[in-house]
């Protein structure tokens, strides 16, 4: 009798436990996302200073076997095609994904780390410009990919991220691109040295995102170690209209030369279709930006002055849907080496599914 009752209770026990999974069916979807991109250089900088880009075509592709256990993945081509050093084809995100609970997941496999706001979350529509700012592509370079393992999780409004991946290339550290020449993308990457990153946001407020991460390397090198310190801040808002979004970074390196890098963005938009009840939204927007991705240099005269760029950008983004946008900007960028001043005209339109 009392084994009977055992075996009963037994029974209930994982019924509760694994209910639904038994009742759960694998699923498998695609997205993407992509973006055609016409650019204008004022003064004319030489034979491609008009240019017409399909700049990214990416395909999602994931699949879930159960409620907690997925796979996720990303594959892009930019421009257009591959052929002798012109385009690339990546595999962005290709990861197993073990969601326990809330406040506790696990993925491995290929993994974005979360630096700033645009590296996990960058498809068109998501972001006002035509272009990445430039900021995402000279201090924090995204879209940074390599093979790694993670943690994260929310809990009472905190969402985090720990990912330990593989680290950077210390040779390929420079006052002209920072670390964006170092990221090793994978390929039979050097694990000795592993990059450990970790971010926190806070979203408990209405249209509001605030948080901060911190990465460290000691990157591999041919001769001696670079040390590799990131720490960077980012907000977002987005609710009554408002669009604004604020990044500051700051990149520190025990190298012989570059000691530091350092950028940071502010930009704001309103939806004006909300005053006439239109269809769809349209939003103009302003941006300032400054970076110096050789921001402390030692024995290299100038290179401080060469590298410290400023800009201002006028735009706008129109949404028939969420998941279309058209875009239009034009910027005046000045380096303050010789107060050099180029203008840009970008225009575009991307969608994602």
């Amino acid at each position: 009798m009392i084994f009977n009752r055992l075996m009963i209770l037994f029974f209930i026990i994982n019924l509760n436990l694994f209910a639904q999974d038994d009742f759960f069916t694998p699923v498998s979807t695609i997205g993407g996302y992509g973006e055609l991109h016409f650019n204008k250089i004022i003064p004319n900088k030489g034979s491609n200073s008009e240019s017409l880009d399909f700049h990214r075509f990416v395909l999602l592709f994931s699949h879930s076997w159960t409620e907690k256990l997925s796979f996720k993945s990303e594959i892009e081509i930019e421009h257009n095609y591959v052929k002798s050093n012109q385009g690339e084809l990546e595999l962005e995100q290709a990861y197993i994904d073990y969601h326990h609970a809330d406040w506790i997941g696990i993925q491995a496999g290929v993994l974005l780390p979360s630096v700033g706001l645009l590296n996990e979350i960058h498809e068109p529509p998501t972001f006002l410009s035509v272009e990445r700012p430039d900021y995402s592509n000279k201090i924090i370079p995204t879209t940074w990919y390599g093979n790694g393992i993670a943690l994260y999780g929310n809990y009472s409004g905190f969402d985090y991220k720990f990912v330990a991946m593989e680290g950077l290339n210390g040779d390929k550290i420079s006052t002209s691109s920072g670390i964006r020449d170092a990221r090793q993308k994978g390929y039979k990457s050097n694990a000795k040295n592993l990059l450990y990153n970790f971010r926190v946001n806070y979203i408990n407020l209405t249209g509001l995102l605030i948080g901060t991460s911190y990465s460290i390397n000691n990157a591999f090198s041919l001769t001696k170690k670079v040390k590799v310190n990131i720490a960077e801040i980012h907000s977002r808002y987005q609710n009554y209209g408002f669009y604004s979004s604020f990044e500051l970074g700051k990149i520190t390196y025990d190298h012989k030369n570059l000691k530091s890098s350092f950028g940071y963005y502010f930009e704001l938009g309103y939806d004006v279709f909300r005053f006439v009840k239109a269809e769809g939204e349209l939003i103009p927007f302003i941006r300032f930006s400054q970076f110096n991705t050789a921001d402390k240099v030692s024995n290299l005269p100038d290179e401080e002055r060469k590298y410290n760029n400023s800009q201002i950008l006028l735009g706008a983004m129109y949404k028939p849907l969420p998941e279309i946008a058209v875009k239009f900007d034009y910027s005046l960028s000045k380096v303050e080496l010789g107060n050099q001043k180029t203008k840009y005209l970008n225009l575009g339109i991307g969608y994602m599914f």
